[in-house]
């Protein structure tokens, strides 16, 4: 099988076609997909009408399932979340800020799969920031005070009771079923330049959605540190923004890239199945 590989023109992303992820795939197509995937850091693969079992098993080709914390799992699917918006739903937009997935675990999951089941006709889109070139154009003296730094991640901003996500969300009407907890205020440090253990590349991981500070730093100093890496680190030119399909499989390089999500299609239902693909 022979993929059709056709890059988005943008900081990062190519469009896959010349392959069913409905059906069993070879080694050789699995090692393609893989080599395109960490050419491109985006792939998406239009036209798959894909079951969750479809789903389970294309994520698996590329490493173990990842946990999933705070959010509820499917009924008979427990590594598929439903990220999903009902049409008449007032709640702030899940994940609209710029993110890493689970950045603040200690083995944060290596890729994301999402696939588009029902699909709003206007708005919705994902942005990628493309953390390689945040990393390669940074101005020296940023650069350099960011080498060798470790960021402090956590969830507590967004899923303890007290978070985004947490007891006060609850009275706003959200489809999605998430599970605020304590367990949110732990924290794990990560290099905040690291190198990508399959391209060798350095990146810069994490943003101010999970990273709450710097090791060996105030809060104020790393706030302030934090805060000039985010305005660096998701400029427009380092950005690829996707438009979603119905039946669309989405997959994404977490060590070398921030997402979020937007919103602009009030009045119109969201459905999107999720999986992680853990560190191998």
């Amino acid at each position: 099988m022979t993929l059709e590989i056709i890059p988005t023109g943008q900081a990062c992303g190519a469009e896959i076609r010349g392959v069913d992820l409905t059906s069993e795939l070879d080694t050789d197509t699995v090692a393609a997909i893989r080599a395109a995937w960490l050419d491109h850091q985006v792939l998406s693969f239009p036209d798959q009408k894909m079951s969750d079992e479809d789903l389970e098993r294309f994520t698996q080709y590329f490493g173990p399932f990842g946990d999933d914390p705070f959010i509820a799992p499917i009924p008979g699917h427990e590594h598929i979340i439903a990220v999903q918006r009902a049409a008449d739903e007032t709640a702030p937009i899940f994940a609209e800020s710029w993110h890493t997935d689970w950045s603040f675990q200690s083995s944060p999951p290596s890729g994301t799969c999402l696939f588009g089941i029902t699909i709003p006709p206007m708005g919705g889109d994902t942005l990628f920031a493309n953390q390689y070139l945040a990393y390669e154009r940074m101005p020296d003296d940023l650069k350099a005070r960011l080498d060798g730094r470790r960021a402090i991640h956590s969830a507590r901003n967004a899923y303890a009771p007290d978070g985004m996500y947490g007891d006060a969300d609850k009275a706003s009407g959200r489809s999605m079923t998430i599970i605020a907890s304590n367990e949110a205020q732990a924290s794990q440090t990560h290099d905040i330049i690291r190198v990508h253990p399959e391209t060798g590349r350095k990146a810069v991981f994490g943003s101010a959605g999970y990273i709450t500070g710097f090791e060996g730093m105030s809060a104020e100093d790393g706030w302030d540190l934090l805060t000039e890496l985010y305005r660096w680190q998701t400029r427009p030119e380092f950005q690829y923004r996707h438009t979603w399909q119905p039946n669309m499989l989405l997959m994404w390089d977490n060590r070398c890239l921030l997402h979020m999500a937007t919103g602009g299609y009030p009045g119109h239902a969201r459905l999107l199945h999720r999986t992680t693909i853990g560190s191998a």
